[in-house]
């Protein structure tokens, strides 16, 4: 089997891997199509240097099927299709214990703090597993879990029918948010500064606008009767994100961070006084926003086509992520694998 090595220094290689045999509790999959995410690309640059082991295998916007299964492993047989939540948590910390598994205060996340699915079988734990519908293809089947991302984070903003939504970024993740805003009865604002991905908010049916060309509060005050938003979705990490994140919404509305930033940022604590406004994170999601995701996408609520620029054969890895890094026209890679 092949494997791309991420080895440091934004070096790639493909090479031969000896697949891992699945013990007690765990699963081998066939990998089928992995995403390329916004965290690999991170990697790629080295600023995950100091988690990860070299040579790191990276991925985990994965499809495959079952291709052995170790003792102990019920409701999974050979050829099932299947996505991965990859998360592994310690079960035995105050979140865990809380209910919390999600964001385990050990968590391991599969592909960054272990091997990950760049790689033609990949060995998992059992309990990361999500059957897919026979209806769900597996290039699909591997825009689960961005897809599920946007589903924890429009359940934690707790987004209802009629209400106005903004989401500052309009990236994968941010695109997928609104569109399940969307889907869950709000209206919906993309701001956004990259022509392509304006372009593409637009085609796909929303409200987008360049923050740099437009006012971007004058036009959510008036788009609201000059209420404000509902809900703000900060999705950019950027200091601009922040800062502009407090001027949107509604007297108690909502902000729900789901950019990871690297530094603190500047916020405007007097308007969440003045205002009462209520902030939400966000991280990654639970098994009902997998469950969520998966019956969206069968259902074909969400145009994941349209989402998906390019597929790539897996020894294209470095050419996916220099695809990436030139910005433009492109939103989600997937690696065939």
């Amino acid at each position: 089997m092949h494997a791309a090595f991420y080895h440091g220094n934004q070096t790639i290689t493909i090479g031969d891997c000896a697949p891992v045999e699945p013990g007690p509790d765990q699963v081998q999959l066939k990998v089928s199509h992995v995403g390329i995410c916004g965290t690999d690309l991170h990697i790629f640059h080295g600023v995950m240097d100091q988690r990860v082991t070299f040579p790191q295998i990276m991925g985990h916007e994965v499809s495959g099927t079952v291709s052995a299964v170790g003792n102990g492993v019920t409701g999974f047989s050979v050829g099932d299709a299947v996505a991965v939540m990859p998360l592994d948590p310690c079960g035995h910390c105050p979140a865990c214990e809380a209910g919390h598994s999600h964001i385990c205060q050990n968590l391991k996340f599969l592909g960054i703090d272990t091997p990950g699915a760049f790689q033609s079988y990949w060995t998992v734990p059992a309990h990361t597993l999500h059957h897919l519908p026979a209806n769900l293809s597996l290039t699909h089947g591997a825009m689960i879990e961005p897809l599920a991302v946007a589903c924890h984070d429009v359940r934690m903003g707790q987004v209802q029918p009629g209400e106005y939504a903004v989401v500052l970024g309009g990236g994968p993740i941010g695109i997928l948010i609104a569109l399940v805003a969307k889907h869950a009865g709000a209206r919906v604002l993309v701001s956004e500064i990259n022509p392509f991905r304006l372009e593409l908010a637009r085609q796909l049916g929303l409200d987008a606008i360049d923050p740099r060309q437009a006012d971007l509060p004058a036009y959510v005050t008036e788009q609201t009767g000059g209420a404000g938003a509902d809900v703000v979705f900060e999705v950019t990490a950027s200091p601009v994100g922040a800062e502009v994140m407090t001027q949107l919404p509604r007297t108690r509305g909502r902000i729900v961070v789901v950019g990871i930033f690297g530094q603190p940022p500047k916020v405007d604590l007097f308007r969440f006084f003045w205002r009462e406004l209520r902030l939400f994170g966000a991280r990654v999601y639970e098994h009902q926003d997998f469950a969520r995701a998966i019956e969206l996408a069968a259902e074909g609520a969400v145009p994941l086509d349209q989402i998906i620029t390019d597929i790539r054969p897996l020894d294209q890895l470095e050419a996916g992520f220099r695809q990436m890094e030139g910005g433009g026209s492109v939103m989600k890679i997937l690696l065939e694998v």
